[in-house]
């Protein structure tokens, strides 16, 4: 787990370099702790959506017939957390995806656990898709249990040399 927004642009960076030209997707999400009550799994993930589709040159086919009937199911109401999931699930099945979320502590403990079990769904249908969460040491339980066999935690800290 990263401990500064700064540590997950790095990463944003390098995943952007890295596969720049490749049929590849990389979005990032900032919690802030001021904003907590307006930052949700559904807003969260629904800017994560917006990121993979403003960077698609073309959606494939298959994949706009299934968003256009989600957008014609849901056109009488707000967009739900399951309409996102579905169609995210739908694109990033078809390209590599990595998602970056930051720091997730900084999300309310109740908010916390809805996303965990929509980024579950995504990774059992998106055999292509990665997921970088970042956080600190207690929220490390959670992800554990909520991704269980999908997830490598990695504790990382300041050197001595970075504390002035």
């Amino acid at each position: 787990m990263l401990k500064s927004r700064g540590d997950s642009s790095l990463v944003v960076d390098k995943l952007c370099d890295q596969t720049g030209g490749q049929y590849t997707a990389v979005t990032c999400f900032y919690f802030d702790f001021a904003a907590q009550k307006e930052q949700t799994a559904t807003s969260m993930l629904g800017a994560q959506l917006k990121q993979v589709i403003s960077g698609v040159e073309k959606v494939p086919e298959s994949t706009w017939w299934a968003m256009q009937e989600q957008k014609r199911v849901v056109s009488r109401r707000k967009r739900q957390l399951g309409d996102i999931v579905k169609i995210l699930q739908l694109i990033t099945s078809s390209q590599r995806t990595f998602m970056v979320i930051d720091p997730l502590d900084e999300c309310t403990a109740v908010q916390r656990y809805r996303p965990f079990d929509s980024l579950k769904e995504i990774l059992e249908k998106s055999p292509g898709a990665r997921i970088f969460v970042t956080g600190r040491a207690h929220i490390c339980p959670n992800i554990e249990t909520r991704l269980a066999g999908r997830v490598t935690s990695v504790s990382i800290g300041p050197a001595s040399l970075d504390i002035v």
